[in-house]
């Protein structure tokens, strides 16, 4: 399946569009998983998989109640750096400006000070959230309410413009402001969700660079957070981006410049099964062309997954010795599942159907760790 040359096409029956060959609504499964979201629906047995299309209404339904319960208990205020002349002064004073307008003269001071405000980044940018997922939601009543919630906080005084995104990015939770994290998390995938849709018009257009980078990184954290929700459940201890060591001997003064780290995308332990499972996600064709043959596995690709089992043996961890290996890649009808036994690690090739329906591919998921 090649990527980059895919076009954001629409789909005429169930009027939701793909990006590439892909549906939109498994990439708001993907966003869905990697979202701490899916781990509330997960204990309160809800089955995003049976109805996927009502993913952008349940996380609008768990958004919207999030923000009624804040206005109900009153939202988190913040502090805000202003600048202003007045008649007296307040926090610190702007001498440059104060003798530059002469305001001394007329009684005034130019001051710099932090005012206490609901027109907070973090207000705003939940605000913007129900502005955003109103317009993919399928229920009109449901669209509505967001709204309705929208415009209540713009009249307490939330009424600035949406926060870039490095404002959200700095915003810290303190102890006194915990609860936000929660309406936060939701409006954050809210975001998420309306990506795929916001374009201008239908869903007519090319499919840049950057969306590859960003539908990567998405399948990455989709995957790992999948495992990390179901797998925790049945025994499991799920570690995402980890780094492992290389068991070295001896070395060199300069080595440790130039020696690469072995990253692991997610590694899966099970103590009481005796099993270790090293994933690395790929998010390219599992097969490519080779020199003497039609399709052949991408040899850089065994070389370091085989490179992650070996170098963890005889570190005192017994779950290495006959560890096994994982190459996750995506496709779009095309299956693969083979596996080969090498030196007592099992290292399995395997593809998960994003264009299949969301049970399909939770099963997907877990048949390939079987």
């Amino acid at each position: 399946m090649t990527f980059a040359a895919a076009n954001l096409i629409s789909d005429a029956h169930e009027g939701i569009g793909r990006i590439g060959r892909i549906p939109v609504r498994n990439l708001w499964l993907l966003m869905l998983y990697a979202s701490d979201l899916f781990r509330d629906l997960e204990k309160a047995k809800i089955a995003v998989e049976d109805n996927p299309d009502d993913i952008a209404d349940l996380v609008a339904e768990m958004l919207c109640r999030r923000v009624e319960r804040h206005i109900q208990r009153n939202l988190s205020y913040g502090y805000q750096s202003r600048e202003a002349v007045l008649g007296r002064v307040r926090g610190r004073i702007d001498l440059l400006n104060t003798e530059r307008n002469r305001l001394l003269d007329r009684g005034k001071v130019a001051c710099r000070f932090d005012e206490l405000t609901i027109d907070t980044a973090r207000n705003r940018y939940v605000r913007t959230a129900l502005e955003e997922i109103s317009k993919i939601v399928l229920r009109g009543a449901l669209a509505h309410q967001c709204r309705s919630l929208a415009a209540s906080l713009r009249r307490m005084g939330v009424a600035g413009e949406r926060p870039s995104r490095g404002e959200v990015s700095i915003d810290r939770f303190g102890r006194h402001d915990a609860d936000d994290q929660p309406m936060v998390a939701a409006a954050h995938l809210a975001f998420n969700l309306a990506l795929p849709t916001e374009s201008a018009g239908a869903k007519q257009l090319s499919l840049p660079d950057r969306e590859i980078t960003w539908i990567r990184k998405l399948y990455e954290k989709g995957i790992a957070g999948f495992y990390d929700v179901v797998l925790s459940q049945r025994g499991w201890r799920v570690g995402a981006g980890k780094t492992i060591g290389w068991q070295v001997e001896s070395k060199s003064v300069g080595i440790d410049k130039i020696l690469p780290s072995m990253r692991t995308d997610i590694i899966l332990d099970n103590s009481d099964a005796g099993r270790r499972i090293v994933i690395d996600t790929k998010f390219n064709s599992v097969v490519t062309r080779g020199w003497y043959r039609e399709e052949t596995l991408r040899s850089g690709y065994v070389y370091q997954i085989y490179a992650y089992l070996r170098s963890q043996e005889g570190n005192g961890d017994p779950l290495s010795e006959n560890a096994s290996g994982l190459l996750l890649h995506p496709s779009v009808s095309d299956m693969v599942n083979e596996a080969v036994v090498i030196q007592n690690h099992e290292i399995r090739f395997a593809t998960v159907d994003l264009g299949a329906t969301a049970m399909e591919i939770r099963e997907q998921l877990l048949h390939v760790l079987e």
